[in-house]
């Protein structure tokens, strides 16, 4: 034992049975075989740690921080497409939108701390995904959520309600206090979700390019000041809370960080500022793992070493021990590296925000940590080890499933079934959420979560922002994902989601220039599940490589099961999109009577994961299959007939295939669409609710017909004109006629 605050641990003589011990005592979450390498480690130094030095080590290689599951994947799956596309890559990713600025974007999980404490960990989630723009030296103009929830509760474990309406809260008494809207999202509903909630969340900024900021400290002199927040015991062992499954009656709330907006928004205003002033000479924020996590990475990266004087870190309360201050998760912090004659300056900017900011250590020559706690060293560690975790090649099973279709008995209405689809919980409004969150604050929304006419709006498929208001240029935001194909066949659902982002982005208008995504899955260390993820990766990059368009950041979120109860291996995609006009933006709305209605791309019998499948409670497990040069193909003739000023409004086709695409279409519009399918000699159902990929509903401009034709060629169907009533046809077989309200209604209150 050392002194009061600081403790050296005994492994040097302990054996596996010890080292196993230490590693749950000390909360580390690490393995015998990490534990025995840490022995290693300190053995060749001729000492034992210190109680600093293994909680940062515990950091440093958990699974949140380290990715030492999927880091040799995703290099060989995700890294490396369309490279000459992204401008930079940090805490978030950078693509070029004009000779002025880049767009930053980035998705982050907090999943396993909204399963604990819904409201905060949901709205943290939100303030360190606004940091991670903020980092790269931009200027966050929305947030982003995608949810994932259960419908039955779990003995012993919230119930889905309490969870639901908790995350919703967090994400909108943080988003709107910060003052930054919340555009575009989604929620799901499934019981793979119980007790596990999912909570991706995203951000899309602006930056100048000419204040694009690096992370890596590569200069010794440099001051290391920490600035926002003061630092607290809330958030100590969030990562390695992340880093494994949760069990019934192990929920540390302690480990979920507090968020507090009100220090956030002066935050991002003095940073910017500092940064527009070319004061700043590398920006990070402090996120999962804290000081641990934030000075190791960027100083390893730069190739210097450094001291840190724990002391001088701002405390929210006075006797934490020196290993609580380096670890600790705290919110609303961001670290600067700041050369010494820039030092006042910077600080007299935090002042004027009131916004705390103290000087706790510099860079210098060398490739070690030191840390310091008044006055005596706490720890001393080579960097490369400290922060570099072990990596894995877990092993991996594929489950290969027969690519079979299911045909069931052909229903005999097919207009109650169109109707508990616009009704069903996976497809009705979201404005019970969506309506909490500001989506206009800062007044640059040009579109967004819904459009038509005022007081019975209905759905978008992208949002849009004006950037700028000298230009007329806007940046679309969307996002893709579908949980019940990836559960059945996770290399189909990875192209899907990617299928959907982009088609939602192009139906505005836009043309689609970058991915973000989220990874979440179950526990790596089984075979079935790495190999889920493992094709779901193949899946993502197929897609992606194809379209040439690069995942510029992202997330993996590992351990999401309890006990056999595991979600489903998805992914969240965030997409963003170039619009030249942002008058010209398409809505999916129908504009105005008597114009033709082209059903883009033909439906196939693959049913698998469907909503019809799904409500109909029928097993198929072909589930829609994503073509990516059909679908780049269909998206260069689709921007092109947009450009010509041809297209009034488009949907894209998903959940519930054709059929809801059109009833969404009326319900924001009060204009209906009079069908004929006779001519495509398929049956009526799966015509209707085939959810088969890469395919749009547009409404063609009266006279354009010829036009259309030429551009989409056979990829163009004109299976209706808009008109005053809802009706479908297939020979003599009336398939429906449903008065416009009802859709509405059942849209706005949900299936009864």
């Amino acid at each position: 034992m050392g002194t009061e605050f600081l403790e050296t641990v005994e492994i040097l003589n302990s054996g596996v049975k010890e080292l196993n011990k230490i590693s749950k005592n000390y909360n580390l979450g690490l393995s015998t075989e990490e534990m025995l390498r840490i022995k290693s480690y300190f053995s060749s130094q001729g000492r034992n740690p210190t109680d600093v030095e293994l909680q940062a080590i515990g950091q440093a290689w958990s699974e949140h921080c380290g990715y030492k599951s999927s880091k040799v994947y995703l290099k060989k799956f995700i890294f490396g497409i369309a490279p000459n596309k992204i401008l930079s890559q940090g805490d978030a990713g950078l693509v070029d939108f004009n000779d002025d600025i880049a767009i930053a974007l980035k998705m982050e999980s907090h999943n396993h701390p909204s399963a604990i404490e819904p409201y905060g960990g949901a709205a943290t989630g939100v303030g360190g995904i606004l940091r991670d723009v903020l980092s790269m030296g931009g200027q966050p103009i929305a947030v982003t959520d995608v949810l994932y929830f259960g419908e039955r509760s779990k003995k012993g474990f919230p119930s889905p309600k309490f969870i639901e309406s908790g995350v919703i809260s967090g994400i909108r008494d943080y988003g709107n206090r910060v003052g930054i809207p919340t555009v575009s999202g989604g929620i799901f509903y499934s019981n793979d979700f119980v007790p596990n909630v999912l909570v991706n969340v995203g951000c899309v900024g602006v930056v100048k390019k000419s204040n694009i900021m690096k992370a890596s400290v590569d200069k010794p002199g440099l001051k290391l000041i920490i600035a926002g927040g003061k630092t607290g015991r809330d958030g100590i062992h969030g990562v390695n809370m992340a880093s494994k499954t949760l069990e019934k009656g192990e929920e540390d709330t302690t480990t979920v960080q507090l968020g507090n907006p009100i220090i956030k928004e002066p935050l991002i205003h003095a940073v910017l500022e500092a940064n527009e002033r070319k004061l700043i000479y590398a920006l990070k924020d402090l996120g999962g793992g804290g000081l641990s996590s934030v000075i190791g990475e960027m100083l390893l990266s730069g190739g210097m070493g450094g001291d840190i004087y724990l002391e001088m870190v701002p405390l929210k309360e006075s006797n934490m021990k020196p290993w609580e201050i380096w670890i600790s998760e705290s919110q609303e912090r961001m670290m600067l590296a700041v050369k010494e004659e820039n030092i006042n300056e910077v600080m007299d900017i935090f002042n004027s925000w009131d916004i705390t900011a103290s000087i706790i250590g510099h860079s210098r020559s060398g490739k070690d940590l030191r840390i310091y706690y008044n006055g005596q060293k706490v720890l001393d560690m080579d960097l490369e080890f400290l922060t570099s975790s072990p990596l894995y090649y877990r092993s991996y099973r594929h489950i290969k499933q027969p690519k079979e279709s299911f045909l069931p008995s052909y229903p005999k209405d097919i207009e109650r079934i169109m109707l508990k689809m616009v009704g069903n919980i996976n497809v009705r409004t979201r404005e019970y959420a969506v309506r909490q969150y500001d989506h206009t604050v800062r007044g640059s929304t040009v579109i967004g979560p819904f459009s038509g006419n005022v007081g019975s709006e209905g759905p978008t498929d992208a949002s849009i922002i004006r950037p700028s208001w000298d230009r007329s240029e806007g940046i679309a935001i969307s996002h893709g994902s579908n949980p019940f194909y990836s559960k059945i066949d996770p290399f189909r659902g990875a192209k899907a989601a990617v299928d959907e982002a982009v088609r939602n982005i192009v139906s505005s208008g836009a043309k689609p220039i970058a991915f973000s995504d989220c990874l979440n899955a179950g526990n790596p260390e089984i075979p079935e599940i790495m190999g889920e993820f493992i094709s779901m990766l193949s899946g993502l990059r197929d897609s992606a490589s194809s379209l040439e368009i690069p995942y510029v950041s992202g997330n993996v979120s590992f351990y999401n099961q309890t006990g056999k109860s595991r979600i489903p291996t998805l992914p969240t995609i965030l997409a963003v999109g170039k619009i030249d006009r942002i008058e010209k933006a398409l809505t999916p709305d129908f504009k105005n009577f008597g114009n033709p209605v082209y059903m883009i791309g033909l439906p196939y019998v693959e049913m698998g994961g469907s909503l019809y499948s799904r409500i109909l409670k029928f097993n198929d497990n072909n589930v829609p299959n994503s073509e990516p040069t059909i679908l780049k193909s269909r998206i260069t003739k689709f921007l092109k007939a947009f450009d010509d000023d041809l297209i009034l409004s488009s949907h894209d086709i998903s959940d519930g295939g054709l059929a809801v695409a059109l009833a969404e279409m009326t319900i924001g519009s009060g204009i209906g669409v009079d069908v004929d399918i006779s001519s495509f000699g398929m049956r009526s159902d799966m015509f209707l609710f085939s959810e088969s990929q890469s395919r749009f509903v547009i409404e063609g401009r009266k006279g354009s017909e010829e036009r259309i034709r030429e551009i989409f060629g056979n990829d163009a169907f004109i299976i209706g004109y808009t008109s005053e009533s809802f009706k479908g046809i297939n020979g003599e077989e009336n398939l429906f006629n449903i008065e416009l309200e009802r859709i509405r209604k059942k849209w706005k209150e949900g299936y009864i």
